[in-house]
């Protein structure tokens, strides 16, 4: 079976390994162009790009799918399916058509529930209790397409998105192969419209999305900590800098003292009042320096009970 790839971070770098180790002819692969990456802004392939060309893999990378001399290229190669995992770039009718069987998109939610860019980020900011994998045929609109197979997971009580990501990036490249192996074998696959009900949108994350704001309950500040880890990492202020707060986990406690009030400082974090409860920060890294254990960043700084974090800015 001719199975053409769409992608472009490592969440889809490991969808086409596991495509490419099933056996699948896969005589075209897209990615996003190269993008300036590190201190020096060199160009730096995407992770698709590296294990395609590392497999001798045919890449394309053009900077949109609209323009119709794209399509007539793309078109010359004939595919039974095109998969598509977070590739970044829309796909117009002409490219949905082109392969026999349609487009296989692997979503990163159970959806209809966190359509958009960040479902997994998402879905820790908002403190779900579960997630998974949605394998979906493709359609004109924003991950609304019929559902093909899904399957859920447990989010963990401390998971990021960084560890999250690599569950369901496992998941997700474990399902795909399933659902190809269905295909091959029957030659169709059977496909449930989404429901109607229980639709949200995950919004691609911004600057003002990982500011901190301490007068929120501190069960959602660990959630928005951990929705944003490892990167680009929730951020507080201090004396004016910004500093990324790595790690926190809500206390379940109360406490009386105006929210980004220090409440404790022991060898396992900073204690900070919230609009409701406490948080413990455990890893916080200044603007100037590392990441570091939040006690040795209170101790270095004269931080006590009293001293008071700052909203993020």
């Amino acid at each position: 079976m001719r199975v053409g790839f769409a992608g472009t971070p490592e969440f889809a770098a490991r969808a086409l390994a596991a495509i490419h180790g099933h056996g699948c002819t896969i005589p075209l692969v897209l990615t996003q162009p190269d993008r300036p990456s590190g201190r020096g802004l060199a160009l730096a392939p995407s992770a698709v790009k590296r294990y395609a060309a590392g497999h001798g893999l045919t890449v394309r990378q053009p900077a949109t799918l609209r323009a119709e001399e794209v399509q007539a290229e793309l078109r010359e190669t004939p595919l039974d399916a095109l998969v598509v995992a977070a590739y970044g770039l829309i796909l117009p009718r002409a490219v949905l058509e082109w392969p026999r069987h349609g487009c296989l998109n692997i979503h990163a939610s159970l959806l209809p529930r966190w359509r958009g860019a960040a479902p997994i980020a998402r879905a820790i900011e908002a403190g779900d209790a579960t997630t998974g994998i949605t394998i979906m045929q493709m359609d004109a609109g924003l991950d609304t397409g019929p559902i093909v197979a899904r399957e859920g997971i447990e989010i963990a009580a401390d998971e990021t998105t960084g560890t999250l990501h690599d569950r369901l990036a496992a998941l997700g490249a474990r399902m795909i192969v399933e659902v190809l192996r269905s295909l091959e074998r029957d030659g169709r696959l059977d496909a449930t419209p989404q429901p109607a009900d229980g639709v949200t949108y995950a919004a691609k994350l911004s600057r003002r999305d990982a500011l901190i704001d301490w007068t929120s309950p501190a069960g959602a500040v660990g959630c928005k900590v951990r929705a944003l880890a490892p990167s680009p990492g929730a951020v507080a202020g201090w004396q004016g800098s910004a500093v990324k707060v790595r790690g926190a986990v809500a206390l379940g406690v109360a406490s009386d003292r105006e929210p980004g009030m220090v409440v404790a400082v022991g060898p396992e974090g900073v204690d900070v009042a919230c609009g409701g409860g406490v948080l413990r920060l455990t890893e916080l890294q200044p603007a100037d320096g590392r990441a570091m254990p939040a006690h040795a960043f209170a101790v270095g700084r004269r931080i006590g009970p009293g001293a008071r974090f700052e909203a993020g800015r």
